[in-house]
């Protein structure tokens, strides 16, 4: 059965403006950001995600565990981090359509955190805040009937990706088929849903948006509640990737550099290359900075150089 919801101007309005903005990714070559800033947004998505969570641990320690260095913190804040930073490390081992591996994803996520991680609740939950019961969840013995529908959904669905994902992470969270974990499991496998269509969502950090300001996710997850369809968490959530892909696309044009430029055209892979190659990526330097960037790529190890003048080409070492 399909989840409800309804396609409202503004999630139609939304959908183009992020379509509008991830032809421009494509068109600029960003849908693989360099190593340096795929290293800097995946920091910012674990930390975002576990800060929702309720982890104390900043991003200074979170790129401390990410180089096998040692931190001083809570043992389970620690704990959390490491179980994130395997999952994020190994993101395409996971089929977003597949139960299986929704369930072997949690069961990395909390491993030696929660009890039956990587199996369903067996027992009744509700989310209370304050005195008040926020969220009172399905009976568990209907959890796996529930998360089957919701997989069959995702597969079988002509929906495009941005809903499908929004509406499986609102859905999974009313669900709450864990008894720890479902927000970071929500958020995660929006991410995934949307990889497979959208490589740049790999290291694109939404979270740190919804972190930012964690009123208004939690609001759209309840006026999806009392309304009985996810159309308002739709809208929030579309909100949040438009914002998101607008500021990966102002932070490489602000901000691409000399290494940055190198580091990114070192990740395409191209063994062999011309000057006027380079400059097809990066369209707004000149001929001078193209040729003073791949004498900094020789120097730096990157590229060897073959040839000389009009015949030169550079080959990825």
């Amino acid at each position: 059965m399909k989840p409800p919801y309804e396609i409202t101007s503004s999630i139609l309005q939304l959908i183009t403006s992020i379509s509008e903005k991830l032809g421009e990714v494509n068109a600029n070559l960003l849908n693989k950001p360099s190593p340096k800033l795929r290293k800097q947004n995946r920091i910012k998505t674990i930390h975002s995600s576990l800060k929702i969570e309720g982890n104390t641990l900043s991003e200074e320690q979170i790129t401390a565990l990410l180089e096998n260095k040692k931190v001083i913190g809570p043992k389970k804040d620690v704990l959390e981090v490491l179980n994130a930073i395997k999952i994020y490390e190994n993101l395409k081992g996971y089929d977003p359509s597949n139960e299986k591996s929704f369930l072997k994803a949690h069961k990395s996520l909390m491993g030696n955190l929660i009890e039956n991680a990587g199996k369903y609740r067996t027992q009744g939950v509700g989310i209370v805040k304050g005195s008040k019961v926020e969220h009172l969840a399905p009976p568990f013995d209907n959890v796996p009937y529930l998360m089957k529908d919701l997989f069959q959904y995702l597969k079988n669905s002509d929906e495009i990706e941005l809903i499908k994902s929004c509406v499986f992470h609102y859905e999974m969270e009313f669900i709450h088929p864990f008894m720890d974990g479902n927000g970071r499991m929500g958020r995660l496998w929006q991410t995934l849903i949307l990889m497979g269509k959208y490589p740049v969502f790999e290291f694109l950090p939404f979270e740190t948006l919804i972190s930012n300001d964690q009123e208004k996710y939690y609001k759209a997850l309840a006026e999806s509640d009392k309304s009985g369809k996810s159309t308002k968490f739709i809208e929030y959530m579309l909100n949040v990737i438009d914002i998101s892909i607008n500021e990966l696309l102002d932070f490489n044009n602000r901000t691409l550099n000399e290494r940055d430029r190198l580091e990114y055209y070192a990740s395409l892979n191209k063994t062999e290359f011309t000057r006027k190659d380079y400059m097809n990526i990066f369209k707004d330097i000149s001929s001078a900075t193209a040729s003073r960037d791949l004498k900094k790529g020789i120097e730096l190890g990157l590229f060897e150089k073959r040839g000389e003048k009009n015949k030169t080409i550079y080959l990825l070492k």
